[in-house]
């Protein structure tokens, strides 16, 4: 199960921007990022497409300049030490390209001889330990042209981690794999912690619930919402709860409509039996109050009851629909 990680004033990070900016012809991309990544963390990076996501990335690699701000990665300055920045960051864009003659061996090796030097024997074992670790250790001496879309993505993921990095910046990393392969590459992803920050931005947000400790939502070039996977999550200005009820079910869910903390009621079932979904805005006196509520009717029978659990999605939806704060 993996650990939160809170963000406190003075703890070691990876990645820090203060007002980092992007603009083309006077158009924000990316407009006063302030970012805090903490060590160790596996850190999802979100937002509707054109939000900015990507910009940001290729901001922290050097890539593109900034047009105000700045930034550090692991101390050292995005723009004046990006030789250095770069030599500690593991790279994979939402599209990885390869040499497609080459096989998923040489092309590790190739990408290895940019970082190491020493004796060959010790480079192969590193890559032999990539290519079982991403899952294509059956398929590293084949030509890269006969690889399918996520064995590419695999690959791309073992050539950004063939060095040990402290940083990975994976954009897209599951884009192209299947629920199986998506699922391997979470397990990965985990595993990466302990010897690396993970920083990646995808649009699947139940992937981002299940393996980030740390989540940053942005729109519009600006972020709504950063912080722990809890702190966001709490965020939604609803609760909800799912009652199993038996009986006179229109009674109970006029019963519920009339509490003060009770926003919505639906009804879900016919006749006597049906689940009730209650969103409520004060989940405190929903705890306390809400079974109190149905059992005045002592015919009406409570089969189930359960608070639902956040959910990222309906979190990230009502973010990016409110949009940036002005200033």
């Amino acid at each position: 199960m993996r650990e939160e990680r809170n963000v406190v004033a003075g703890a070691d990070l990876a990645v820090r921007t203060d007002a980092l900016s992007k603009s083309y012809d006077g158009v924000h991309a990316v407009d006063s990022v302030d970012l805090r990544v903490p060590q160790h963390s596996v850190f999802g990076f979100l937002g509707p497409n054109g939000a900015g996501k990507t910009t940001t990335m290729k901001m922290l690699l050097g890539l593109i300049r900034p047009t105000s701000g700045s930034g550090t990665i692991l101390g050292l300055d995005i723009g004046t030490d990006s030789p250095k920045v770069r030599r500690r960051i593991g790279y994979l864009p939402q599209e990885p390209h390869f040499y497609s003659h080459m096989t998923a061996r040489e092309t590790l090796r190739f990408a290895a001889a940019f970082f190491f030097s020493g004796p060959t024997d010790r480079i192969e074992i590193r890559i032999d330990e990539m290519l079982e670790l991403v899952g294509i250790a059956d398929r590293a001496d084949r030509p890269i042209r006969t690889f399918s879309g996520g064995e590419i993505q695999r690959l791309g993921i073992a050539q950004a981690q063939i060095h040990k990095p402290d940083l990975l910046i994976l954009d897209e990393p599951a884009a192209s794999l299947d629920p199986l392969g998506r699922r391997d590459v979470l397990a990965i992803l985990e595993r990466f912690r302990a010897t690396s920050t993970v920083f990646y931005s995808t649009h699947i947000l139940d992937d981002v619930q299940r393996v980030s400790d740390m989540v940053c939502v942005l729109n519009k070039g600006r972020i709504v919402s950063q912080g722990s996977m809890s702190e966001v999550l709490s965020t939604g200005s609803d609760s909800i709860f799912t009652v199993e009820v038996q009986g006179d079910v229109e009674g109970a869910r006029t019963a519920l409509l009339g509490q003060a903390w009770v926003d919505q009621v639906a009804v879900d079932g016919d006749g006597t039996l049906a689940r009730l979904r209650i969103t409520v805005n004060d989940p405190d006196a929903a705890e306390a109050r809400l079974q109190r509520v149905l059992l005045e009717d002592e015919t009406l029978v409570v089969k189930g009851f359960a608070r639902q659990s956040a959910n990222l999605e309906d979190v990230f939806v009502d973010l990016v629909a409110e949009g940036p704060a002005d200033d």
